[in-house]
């Protein structure tokens, strides 16, 4: 249970604190929505250096963060999922944006949680704040800045985010400008979500789930250009509704849980897909690592196992059966090519056909997307086209994660 610590006002000139809103205060229920979110990971360092392994004592971390979605009012949800102690937030803000570390400061509004401006959340859980109420527009960065007063330990985190966090010492929740936050991360921490609040929203969220290629493993740093980034866009644009929220982890297997490549897909996905506010939809691409990784040692440490096709294709199967319990629609994508990357084998190669073909022609998912055949090179099938490889011949570049947003948008959009 969520103990909740009141302190002194924080009032600050210019902050509003929020209202408590109290069960069954209001006629109807808020229908909250998904505006954006992060699978949220143990504390590594493994694999991306950053502040997780030592946590936050007597500072302030300000994450940015762009909205698939706006509304009148906002909530921000956080975790300690990975906590071992109950993690003492002492102070919290939402602004928009004004570039870097900046805020615009008559936007600046306090968090609190059951009305107190300090709070506690218990190791293993997840809290939303109470509503802040300021219109945000779909598109538009917000930040929030949690500041710790006291040691934190090892922090819950998201590790490659693609975008830049900041940190400063003391408490710096209220300031409007960057000068103190001096110290940068390209990851974030213990923020799981944000949840804008409108009439009519109907289970209009779309959720991405995937490993890196979902996550936007090697797009350009704080220029949105993940999949899920231009997905949303296209979606805009084909006049559907809702946002497109992304639940990828850089690394992640479909089968086997980690502590550096994030639990399996099997693990999570009722959490991360199925629990996201409004969720209608859900694209699964995931099952790469599986099987590049098979008998090497991963990012972990520890010897991934060997997989058939069978054994992913069974996964896919819980995946599906799930969403269908819940009432949400599955797409399912192919795997991409991978000859040239240090897991290619024609081995490797063997099982992802095998598992592709499944996809294609087994109709276990309700709908099918081929970013196997849309990705590819056009005289060679086993491999990335050039114009959509980042480099390393596994992840797309920018132009390849628009070009997957735009096959995953026709087959949404039809």
């Amino acid at each position: 249970m969520i103990a909740l610590a009141r302190r002194a006002s924080l009032a600050v000139a210019g902050l509003s604190t929020l209202a408590l809103v109290a069960c069954g205060a209001e006629a109807a229920a808020p229908e909250w929505s998904g505006a954006w979110a992060a699978a949220v990971q143990h504390p590594a360092t493994a694999v991306t250096p950053n502040w997780s392994a030592g946590g936050f004592a007597d500072q302030s971390v300000r994450q940015v963060v762009r909205l698939a979605d706006g509304g009148p009012q906002v909530r921000v949800r956080l975790s300690n999922r990975y906590g071992t102690a109950p993690l003492a937030v002492a102070g919290a803000t939402v602004a928009r944006s004004a570039g870097g570390a900046a805020v615009i400061p008559e936007t600046v509004r306090r968090l609190t949680v059951g009305g107190a401006e300090a709070f506690e959340i218990a190791p293993g859980t997840e809290i939303s704040s109470d509503r802040a109420t300021t219109p945000l527009a779909a598109g538009e960065s917000i930040t929030v800045t949690l500041y710790f007063a006291r040691p934190t330990g090892p922090a819950t985190q998201h590790a490659q985010a693609a975008a830049t966090s900041y940190r400063a010492t003391g408490d710096h929740t209220a300031a409007s400008d960057a000068a103190a936050f001096t110290e940068s991360s390209q990851s974030w921490y213990y923020l799981a979500g944000i949840d804008t609040v409108g009439p009519g929203r109907v289970r209009n969220v779309t959720v991405a789930f995937g490993d890196s290629i979902t996550d936007g493993y090697r797009s350009g740093i704080d220029a949105d250009q993940r999949y899920p980034d231009h997905l949303t866009r296209q979606l805009t644009a084909g006049g559907r509704p809702g946002a497109v929220v992304n639940a990828g982890i850089s690394g992640n297997r479909l089968l086997t849980d980690s502590t550096v490549l994030g639990d399996s897909a099997l693990t999570r996905f009722r959490r991360d897909v199925l629990g996201q506010p409004g969720v209608g939809t859900a694209v699964v691409l995931i099952g790469i690592n599986d099987i590049g990784l098979a008998g090497m040692t991963g990012p972990d440490g520890l010897l991934s196992p060997k997989v058939s096709a069978e054994q992913v294709v069974a996964g896919y199967r819980e995946l599906i059966a799930e969403a269908r319990a819940a009432g949400v629609r599955v797409i399912g994508a192919t795997l991409l090519p991978f000859a040239g990357s240090p897991y290619y084998s024609a081995d490797k190669d063997r099982v992802r056909m095998e598992v592709n073909g499944w996809i294609r022609s087994a109709g276990a998912f309700d709908a099918v997307v081929d970013l196997d055949r849309a990705m590819a090179a056009p005289t060679d099938p086993t491999r990335l086209a050039d114009t959509y490889d980042s480099g390393d011949h596994l992840h797309p570049n920018d132009s390849g994660y628009a070009a997957m947003a735009a096959a995953i948008g026709a087959v949404i959009l039809t």
